[in-house]
């Protein structure tokens, strides 16, 4: 009998690592690794997660409330089968000034929807501000030097049918490109220079811009509605009104404060210290600490990028030099602290 349970014992350890049968989820993840479509949010209970959209997205982005309610809505509509057929999953457009999280919640969006952050296609629309680009974002006409290449936007959404498209300073394009923007818009689909048709259906799309920047900043004692009529007035200077109409939300960001910069610090530090875990070290970080580097990349204007050097001047550049030197290594934990003297200092 010892002998049978021993024997049961290990073939529940065996079945662990070679099963007989497969199951929905073996399925589900071998078509995903195929195909880059993420069948396996299916099976881990998308209904929930889309119920609980906006708390899974402020782990990543901090103090943009509004932001990611509107964003969360307008998301869930379309899963729920809401939205008009035969356009992509979302159209947005982000207002604000730099550095407040618009890039960051895109890269949010393409890891909640599609597992990923690599399925974020972005587009810097500086180098489209001439007439011709409109090929170099669907592909040059038979005939015409590219032709082969295919287009820039057309070939990536044609290889990645799942994806954040993310439109940087969409006020720079040509107003060519607006036209090709309204069809992704209207139609879910494009045609690229080669005769093919490019879906559109299974992404989300989203264009930033800074208009109306200095607005959001220099009004920050008034309403939130105050500041979106003001912005909204700004914006119908630069788009026009059918362009606009197709976006299923204006989604406008506002400036950080200490207390925001407080809790991305936190955010960054953790992902630094998960970086140091996977090469078997630890961080502990000091509240001290924590409150000097959220004062020393405080700024009002840039937002959340002059944290990021901070962090990398004052504590990634010093940690790396000792790892480097001998003084930690594996098993070791880091400590972060501030000193008599006010200067961060990381002794054992």
């Amino acid at each position: 009998a010892a002998a049978e349970a021993k024997g049961d014992k290990d073939g529940v350890v065996k079945n662990k690592l070679l099963r007989t049968q497969v199951g929905a989820e073996e399925i589900a993840e071998v078509v995903s690794r195929a195909t880059g479509i993420p069948v396996s949010k299916m099976m881990q209970g998308e209904r929930d997660k889309l119920l609980k959209m906006e708390e899974l997205l402020h782990k990543r982005v901090v103090g943009q409330e509004e932001a990611i309610r509107a964003v969360s809505d307008a998301i869930r509509r379309s899963r729920a089968g809401l939205a008009e057929e035969n356009r992509p999953y979302g159209s947005f457009l982000f207002l604000g000034p730099t550095g407040v999280g618009k890039t960051e919640l895109c890269k949010a969006l393409a890891g909640f929807l599609f597992d990923s952050e690599d399925h974020l296609i972005r587009i810097d629309m500086s180098e489209f501000m001439e007439k011709h680009s409109v090929a170099r974002l669907i592909g040059a006409p038979p005939g015409y030097v590219g032709y082969e290449e295919g287009g820039y936007l057309t070939e990536q959404v044609r290889r990645h049918p799942y994806s954040v498209i993310l439109f940087d300073e969409i006020e720079k394009a040509h107003p060519d490109v607006f036209n090709v923007l309204l069809q992704v818009l209207d139609d879910g689909r494009l045609t690229d220079g080669q005769g093919r048709t490019v879906d559109f259906k299974n992404t989300v799309i989203v264009m930033t811009s800074n208009i109306g920047s200095h607005l959001i900043q220099s009004m920050t004692d008034k309403k939130q509605s105050e500041i979106k009529d003001a912005v909204f007035e700004e914006l119908k200077n630069h788009f026009r009104p059918e362009f606009l109409n197709r976006i299923d939300e204006i989604v406008v960001f506002h400036g950080l404060d200490k207390g925001n910069i407080a809790n991305i610090a936190k955010i960054l530090l953790k992902n630094l210290s998960d970086r140091l875990a996977k090469v078997d070290m630890q961080m502990e970080v000091s509240d001290a600490a924590l409150s000097k580097i959220a004062e020393v990349g405080f700024d009002p204007v840039f937002g959340a990028r002059p944290l990021k050097r901070a962090i990398q001047q004052y504590i990634e550049n010093p940690v790396s030099k000792m790892i480097l030197e001998g003084k930690f290594g594996p098993k070791d934990t880091v400590p972060v602290g501030v000193d008599k003297n006010g200067d961060f200092s990381f002794s054992k």
